[in-house]
């Protein structure tokens, strides 16, 4: 417990804890190892815009069914008692032939008991209509819940390789900082002996110092990109954890496959044909104005003075009823006609997006599949780009160390080789970053 005391006295309280004194957490000495499958399990389970478009399509779901039910036949049992003072008459009615009469001129009798099974049915072109867009609208929600996943996915594929690329660059600083450091030592050993120039050593501890900037750089790099990995994991985003790192590059798959796969798997398209469907119904519903509604109801019980199956005489109170209605629209000031107007706009707006969503999965395919060549072509290039500029090093090394060679050819050397490690690693990252957007764009991940 926390005592914060202020002019107007003390207050005692727990919550400050947090932010007054750091919260000790403890830490894992083997911190977990997370697979790419795992990561995208936790994020979808943690991840609060996933939940809600799964939520939405749950309801959605539950929407059309309620839509179905309303077609369907209700039944409901009325239990009813009812006392109305008498007005010291009486009238003729009743199962004797007279009755008091009472004083609300609206009841039927001084007693009134109503037990009665009622089925009520409403049919018309309006109720099927509606069901129809609750059903689109349910199918929309799924493809969008669809998106939502595959939005998250994407997400996490680029976060989790971003660990690994953070981390990998900052196994390279930690080289490069060693490899600048043992030059540094050797260009102060041979100015001891007379054998280079001060302005040597100054080149090298310039190196030296830019190495261990960025150094710092790439762990300030490697921390956040875990923090933003571990936001979706954990419920503690410090808690410590390690990640697979990319094997050896799959194959990509022909641009056959991934057209086959994008046009019978792909989100976008099934959430724009759900919602031309929707838009279709919603103008036979609209239309449906017009025409008229049918209405039956089928009553059995009891609606006597007398709550029993008999009456007076053995007369009979159980008894059932059978009516039908049926509603005629004639005027409504053009209502109908607006809204059928209203429906085929919203409709035109879902056909000129369904075609939109097909033009744009073509690009996104041609784009993705276009970017995973490239980036897989590019592999063996940057792997023999690393391992020359580590060849290109240790030989320009070995010609400075026999005099042969200058400071600026070993720091170019230096320089040349973090590059290309460098962007040995981007480019692996670069590979299985669009490889998984392809995949994802195709349903297969």
């Amino acid at each position: 417990m926390i005592r914060v005391c202020r002019a107007g006295g003390c207050v005692v309280g727990a919550a400050l804890l947090l932010f007054v004194a750091p919260v000790t957490w403890a830490k894992d000495p083997q911190p977990e190892k997370i697979t790419l499958t795992e990561a995208i399990r936790r994020a979808q389970a943690n991840e609060p815009i996933f939940a809600a478009a799964v939520a939405a399509g749950r309801s959605a779901k539950i929407d059309s069914y309620l839509a179905k039910a309303a077609l369907l036949p209700s039944v409901t049992y009325h239990n009813q008692m009812l006392y109305t003072q008498p007005n010291g008459q009486t009238n003729q009615g009743g199962q004797a032939g007279t009755q008091a009469s009472p004083i609300f001129i609206a009841n039927n009798a001084v007693h009134e008991y109503s037990s009665q099974a009622v089925i009520n049915e409403t049919v018309g072109l309006k109720g099927i209509a509606d069901a129809q867009v609750a059903s689109a609208v349910a199918a929309r929600a799924q493809a969008e819940a669809e998106i939502a996943r595959r939005g998250l996915t994407s997400a996490v594929v680029n976060l989790y390789y971003m660990v690994y690329v953070a981390a990998r660059k900052q196994t390279l600083m930690e080289e490069g900082l060693a490899e600048a450091q043992s030059f540094a030592d050797i260009t102060q050993k041979r100015e001891a002996g007379r054998e280079v120039a001060r302005a040597d050593v100054v080149k090298a501890q310039l190196q030296l110092q830019g190495r261990q900037r960025d150094l710092a750089d790439a762990k300030l790099a490697a921390d956040k990109a875990r923090l933003e990995l571990a936001v979706l994991l954990f419920p503690d985003p410090r808690t410590p954890y390690v990640t697979d790192a990319p094997q050896n590059p799959p194959e990509l798959p022909t641009r056959d496959e991934v057209n086959k796969l994008a046009s019978t798997n792909n989100p976008e398209i099934r959430s724009a044909l759900a919602d031309l469907a929707a838009a279709n119904a919603g103008v036979r519903s609209a239309k449906a104005g017009y025409l008229p509604d049918l209405g039956l109801n089928f009553t059995y019980g009891i609606d006597a003075p007398q709550f029993a199956k008999r009456g007076p005489e053995d007369v009979r109170n159980l008894g059932y009823s059978i009516s039908g209605t049926l509603d005629i629209p004639v005027w409504d000031w053009f209502s109908t006609q607006k809204k059928i107007q209203q429906s085929q706009i919203q409709r035109n707006v879902a056909k000129v997006s369904l075609t939109s969503a097909q033009r744009r999965l073509i690009a996104n395919l041609e784009e993705s599949y276009a970017e995973a060549a490239a980036a897989r072509n590019q592999l063996a290039l940057l792997e023999q780009s690393a391992q020359t500029a580590a060849e290109s090093l240790r030989l320009t090394r070995l010609r400075y160390a026999a005099g042969e060679s200058t400071v600026l050819e070993v720091v170019d050397a230096q320089n040349a080789l973090l590059t290309a490690q460098t962007a040995q690693a981007d480019g692996v990252v670069r590979y299985e970053s669009a490889l998984s957007a392809l995949q994802i764009l195709t349903g297969t991940l």
